[in-house]
């Protein structure tokens, strides 16, 4: 789940030149990294409470039908662009070779409200390569649904700088935001983890889980986000699978 912002000094960079994505020899079955949604997630207060509810149900009609109301930043999802960049690409402007190849996981454990900082990256391994999907494994995901999944940590805006430098091509994270919490924030706070990723192509990826088993591989993902015309984010159901 992500948070509004106020529109400073960022503006949309464009997508920048990444090598192509490749499929590489993969070993073990696919992990899913989403949480099944319910309207019980955890989710940032302002954000309205999500509806599921049945508009037909068999008996008495000939079908089962299910409507769903909620941000499309509820649960695992994907962040485009648009979401803080005001001349950025909608989610159906993303290009297809941005939302799958390979990557890595990491585990950084830094616990309550911990910054993940370029130090932190820098020590992590397998190192990254540029066009990577960066996954990072804080052991967040253990919370969620809890009061204390919103106290979780985050990253740098410095890290945000490097990972961005170093061509990653999606940066996702075991929790509601890679930004800090909301509730934390410094009235100036211009949540630059979110607009240095977004305006420079750097797709954002938000309550990850089951990274764990993955941490320390290189990995083969796949994160395809709903395709929503003029959408700021997309729900997603990303899987990824360790590579030989």
């Amino acid at each position: 789940m992500c948070e509004s912002a106020p529109d400073k000094r960022y503006g949309w960079k464009g997508w920048r030149d990444l090598p192509a994505p490749r499929i590489e020899a993969a070993a073990g079955p696919w992990i899913d990294l989403s949480h099944p949604i319910t309207a019980n997630l955890s989710r940032i207060p302002f954000f309205p409470q999500p509806v599921f509810r049945k508009i037909f149900t068999k008996p008495p009609t000939n079908s089962n039908v299910t409507e769903i109301q909620m941000v499309v930043h509820h649960g695992t999802h994907l962040d485009a662009p648009c979401h803080f960049v005001t001349d950025g690409p909608s989610m159906d402007q993303v290009p297809l070779d941005r939302l799958y190849g390979s990557g890595v996981v990491w585990h950084i454990d830094k616990g309550f409200r911990g910054a993940i900082g370029v130090a932190d990256l820098e020590r992590a391994t397998p190192r990254m390569r540029e066009g990577d999907i960066v996954l990072i494994d804080t052991g967040w995901w253990h919370h969620m649904s809890t009061d204390r999944y919103l106290d979780h940590p985050f990253l740098t805006a410095e890290a945000a700088e490097w990972l961005a430098a170093r061509g990653a091509k999606i940066v996702g994270m075991d929790n509601s935001s890679p930004d800090q919490a909301h509730h934390y924030r410094a009235k100036d706070y211009d949540s630059p983890v979110h607009n240095t990723l977004l305006s420079h192509g750097v797709l954002i990826a938000e309550h990850l889980t089951n990274m764990t088993v993955l941490a320390g591989q290189r990995v083969e993902i796949m994160f395809l986000g709903i395709n929503i015309v003029g959408c700021d984010g997309a729900p997603a159901r990303p899987v990824a699978r360790a590579v030989r």
